[in-house]
């Protein structure tokens, strides 16, 4: 599935959701960047739109991202590696009474392997953590911030690369970057009564970027040249109620909860630029949107190998845009029921069978739901549906060999009302037609002893536009086929390492198929030893110095002489060639 900014993924950390709505740089727009990996306790993953604790851009499923919970041990870790790659991460805690305190800094430098630019990314995160309570009743307060700016390399013409006018690692436009900012605080409190269990979260995001492209190079302007400014300028305030009820006597448990959330977006905004200097705007809007969601499901355990899973989801949103041009401004509310079901056979203590089916959804740009005029023509145009519902279902069987072999495997479904997505690349909303993905997935653990693990999955999907037209069926983007495998050990003296390969397939970059991307492989390898307090490690990203492409994508820009209508061609981002990375550890 290709996901593009997050449009389909729900993410969601410590109760507080990832994904903006109606952002500057794509819809479902999800930036990990702030989060530090060391600080990450466990990931919990759902797949497909089966799930009712989940509702917007979960159609291909989700993830709850859990962040430490006891207090870690106090550590510093210094890396260093080749194109001036710097991080220190700084993290610990103690107690203030019987309230634990935990924290945790990272600061990144990098300049990065570019002919023609410094990187420059100047990355600052930090974590605070309190968290107190007893068997009963526990809380937690998180505060987190986010600072970065850098350089970016784009995506390059592959024909500026076949006239030799600039290599692969080479920029076209050399003044491309970003900055952002990120500020939340966020709260859980759980308590337990009997056969009840109650959560509440609530949150408060602060959120900022400035996001400068060129795409098409000088097709639009051949005098200032086609350089964009994304903007995004927000706040973002929610919070959600979830209670969980398993009566003793009863086969049946109970779920239900609420959410809700108000982004407050006080500038999100396109414009024309020139090094990074505005040079006229494209749009500028503000927008209000909320949503309140209320979710049931209850577990029916009705024989001793049998049991069913029943639920129901029930969203609302409303969208309050004011725009620049009036005649794109206005309100809009939507809502959608969203059933969802799974019966489950548990052929023995190590085997199960199942089968899932639901029906989930995507919201769309805010902007694209009140737009009756494009942006860039002054052509009329049609507004989007609101919220994009999807209908999905799955067959798959989970089971273990021999106590140390997991094995999951599935065949899945998953149909789309439409493609439909506002482009903020452009300033206008594509209408895509509807779509149907089917697949086969294979995924594999093996403990093959107390040293060596290795882990195997596969993935083939088939992606089609639901109805055929002349230029063709194919969704540009959706992989076809997708392998990744990790070998990993663990030396009782301390010792560790692990082989990571990725295999990505071709997929089409048209809708009639006949350009298509590149298959990629990548692959990554880790050693190091790790004592009591001390511990190091090497990492070579990019190990077999692959030039293949992360990013690849096929439309028309204009070069410098080139015709005014321009060439359609590829344009593509290459792999960062291969590297070594050193980190010591000390355990204080």
């Amino acid at each position: 599935f290709n996901l593009d900014h997050g449009t389909d993924f729900a993410t969601w950390l410590d109760g507080m959701p990832i994904n903006m709505r109606s952002h500057g740089h794509g819809q479902g727009y999800t930036d990990l960047n702030f989060l530090i990996p060391e600080t990450i306790e466990q990931m919990r993953f759902v797949k497909g739109p089966y799930h009712a604790e989940l509702g917007d851009f979960s159609s291909a499923g989700g993830v709850h991202i859990d962040t430490f919970r006891s207090t870690p041990a106090n550590q510093i870790a210094i890396t260093s590696g080749a194109n001036g790659f710097h991080r220190l991460l700084v993290m610990g805690g103690g107690s203030l009474g019987e309230v634990a305190l935990s924290g945790a800094v990272e600061a990144q430098r990098y300049q990065g392997p570019w002919v023609d630019i410094n990187e420059d990314v100047n990355k600052l995160n930090g974590l605070i953590k309190l968290e107190g309570g007893d068997d009963d009743n526990q809380w937690q307060a998180s505060a987190l911030h986010y600072d970065n700016d850098w350089n970016s390399a784009d995506q390059i013409p592959q024909r500026a690369v076949d006239q030799g006018l600039i290599g692969p690692l080479g920029s076209i436009d050399t003044t491309l970057g970003g900055q952002t900012q990120r500020s939340s605080l966020s709260g859980q409190y759980q308590t337990t009564q009997g056969e009840h269990l109650s959560r509440w979260s609530a949150y408060a995001i602060h959120y900022q970027l400035n996001l400068w492209s060129n795409f098409t190079y000088q097709l639009d302007d051949p005098v200032l040249g086609d350089q964009l400014e994304q903007v995004d300028n927000r706040r973002v305030l929610g919070g959600s109620y979830h209670h969980q009820w398993s009566p003793a006597a009863n086969p049946v448990e109970h779920r239900w909860g609420a959410e809700l959330r108000y982004d407050a977006i006080d500038t999100v905004g396109l414009y024309r630029t020139q090094t990074r200097r505005r040079v006229n705007g494209i749009r500028e809007d503000t927008v209000k949107e909320r949503s309140v969601g209320l979710f049931y499901e209850a577990t029916w355990q009705f024989s001793s190998k049998w049991r069913a899973v029943m639920g129901a989801r029930a969203d609302q949103y409303q969208f309050d845009v004011r725009a620049e041009d009036s005649r794109n401004t206005g309100r809009e509310t939507a809502h959608q029921i969203s059933p969802k079901g799974s019966l489950i056979f548990n052929q023995s203590m190590a085997t199960e069978w199942y089968l899932s089916v639901g029906r989930g959804f995507h919201s769309n740009d805010a902007r694209g739901v009140t737009q009756h005029v494009d942006v860039l023509s002054g052509a009329p145009v049609d507004p989007v549906d609101p919220l994009v519902a999807s209908v999905g279902s799955e067959i798959g069987l989970k089971t273990q060999w021999w106590g140390s072999w997991n094995i999951a495997a599935s065949l899945w479904y998953l149909e789309l009302d439409s493609e439909l997505t506002f482009v903020g690349d452009a300033g206008t909303t594509e209408a895509n037609r509807s779509s149907q993905r089917k697949g086969i997935e294979l995924n594999n653990f093996w403990a093959i002893n107390d040293i060596w693990s290795l882990e195997a999955d596969f993935a083939w999907t088939d992606s089609q536009f639901s109805h055929r037209a002349t230029e063709g069926n194919d969704i540009p983007g959706a992989l076809g086929t997708v392998f990744s495998t990790t070998l990993s050990a663990q030396l009782p003296s301390g010792w560790f390492g692990s082989l990571r390969v990725r295999y990505l397939g071709r997929a089409p970059l048209i809708e009639n198929g006949t350009v298509q991307a590149s298959s990629t492989v990548l692959s990554h390898l880790t050693a190091g030893w790790s004592g009591k307090r001390y511990a190091l490690r090497a990492d070579i990203l990019n190990l077999l110095n692959s030039d293949d492409r992360d990013i690849e994508y096929y439309y028309a820009s204009r070069l410098a002489g080139e015709p005014p209508e321009g060439i359609e061609d590829r344009h593509f981002h290459t792999f960062e060639p291969r590297q070594v990375r050193l980190t010591i550890s000390l355990k204080l």
